[in-house]
C-alpha cells in the first residue's frame, strides 16, 4: 500500500510548531558543569523536519511564532537560507522569548538536554495566525506533539488539522513527547489521542505511544487495533536499536532495521528519521524503502554534532544504504 498525496500542491510539506535554538556542547565526554563552549544551531522537532525535508529536495514551509529578538531572526534567516518558506512564521509582539536547549554529551550513551521553555514564543501561536489559504497549498501538514502542550498553540494546531482535513491535505502526526512541557500524563494522552485519531500517519517511539495511550509497556498490536478504528492509514512505531515497524490499515506490516553507526550523541535521530521517511513516502518510494531512508538518516545525524545542520542529502542516505546492503550481502 502506498499513501496517495495530492500532486497539484505548491508545497510537499508544511510543518507547524516550534522553532528554537539548540546550544550543543562543543567539548564532549564531560558534564555540563565542566563544559565551557556551546555551538548554536536551529532546533525544535518540526523546524528540524522542515529543514531536513528541504535539504532532501522537498518544498517545505513552516507555521510558527518567533520571538522578536536576535535568536528569532537567526532562526528565520537560517531556515529561509535552506529553502524553507518562512512567510507564515509570525513574529511575537508581547515579549516572549525563544526556547533554548543546552545539550550535554557525556558519552555516546549518556546525553542530556537542559531546556529553557518558560513562556516561550512558539507556544503563543494564535489560531487566527493559521491560514487556510496556506495549508491548502500543501500535500502534507506535519504536526509536532509538543505544540499541543499549551494554549493558544494547542488550538492553533487543532485548527490547522481541521483545515488540512477539509482541504484533503494529509496529516502526519510526529508524537515528539517532551515531558517538561506538559502538566500531566492524562492531559498529554487526551490531546495526543485527539490528534492521532484525525491523522493519516502517526509516527513515534514505543515509549511515546505508551504516553499517548497512558499505559506502561504497551504493545504494537493493541496500538494499531485502536488507531485503525479512526483516520490513520499508516502507523510507524520506533523501537530504537531494534529498528522500526510500520503497519498499514489494510493489514500489511514492515520492519526497518536500525543502521549501527559510530554514535556521537543520541538526540536528533527522531527528526532526521521523520524527514527522510516522509521524503521517501511523498516521493512514492514505498513504505519499505521509507523505513530504510529513515534509519539511514538517523544513523548519519547521531554521528554528527548538530541536528539541523547535520541533516543529510539524498545522496548521503543512499550511499549509506548501499554500503550496508553490500556489507550484509558479503556476510551471507
Amino acid at each position: 500500500m502506498n499513501i496517495q498525496f495530492n500532486p497539484d500542491r505548491e508545497f510537499d510539506l508544511i510543518a507547524i510548531g516550534r522553532a528554537c535554538i539548540d546550544l550543543n556542547a562543543v567539548e564532549y565526554n564531560r558534564a555540563m558543569e565542566e563544559t565551557m563552549t556551546f555551538k548554536k544551531y536551529v532546533g525544535g522537532s518540526p523546524a528540524n523536519i522542515a529543514i531536513g525535508s528541504s535539504k532532501l529536495g522537498l518544498k517545505a514551509g513552516f507555521i510558527g511564532k518567533l520571538a522578536d529578538d536576535q535568536h528569532g531572526r537567526f532562526i528565520e534567516q537560517y531556515m529561509r537560507s535552506l529553502g524553507v518558506d518562512t512567510s507564515n512564521m509570525v513574529v511575537d509582539e508581547e515579549g516572549h522569548k525563544t526556547g533554548l536547549a543546552f545539550t550535554e554529551i557525556k558519552s555516546p550513551e549518556e546525553c542530556s538536554i537542559l531546556m529553557y521553555r518558560d513562556d516561550v514564543a512558539d507556544l503563543y501561536l494564535e489560531p487566527s495566525e493559521v491560514s487556510e489559504d496556506y495549508i491548502k497549498k500543501a500535500k502534507v501538514l506535519l504536526v509536532s506533539g509538543t505544540a499541543l502542550a499549551k494554549s493558544p498553540s494547542r488550538e492553533a494546531v487543532l485548527k490547522a488539522v481541521q483545515l488540512a482535513r477539509k482541504n484533503h491535505v494529509k496529516v502526519i502526526f510526529e508524537l515528539d513527547y517532551r515531558g517538561y512541557t506538559w502538566k500531566s500524563l492524562e492531559e498529554t494522552s487526551v490531546y495526543y489521542t485527539l490528534v492521532a485519531q484525525q491523522s493519516d500517519v502517526v509516527v513515534g517511539t514505543r515509549d511515546e505511544f505508551d504516553v499517548m495511550e497512558n499505559v506502561t509497556e504497551g504493545n504494537n498490536e493493541a496500538t494499531i487495533k485502536q488507531l485503525f478504528n479512526y483516520s490513520p492509514e499508516l502507523v510507524v512505531i520506533k523501537h530504537g536499536v531494534e529498528g522500526s515497524y510500520a503497519y498499514t490499515k489494510n493489514g500489511e506490516s514492515f520492519r526497518g532495521q536500525a543502521y549501527l553507526t559510530k554514535v556521537l550523541k543520541t538526540f536528533g535521530a527522531g527528526d532526521s528519521y521523520a524527514s527522510a521517511f516522509l521524503y521517501a513516502l511523498i516521493s512514492g518510494k514505498g513504505i519499505e524503502t521509507a523505513l530504510k531512508y529513515g534509519s539511514a538518516s538517523a544513523a548519519i545525524v547521531v554521528s554528527k554534532h548538530s541536528s539541523s545542520e547535520a541533516m543529510p542529502t539524498v545522496a548521503e542516505i543512499e550511499q549509506l544504504i548501499a554500503e550496508r546492503t553490500e556489507t550484509a550481502d558479503q556476510l551471507r
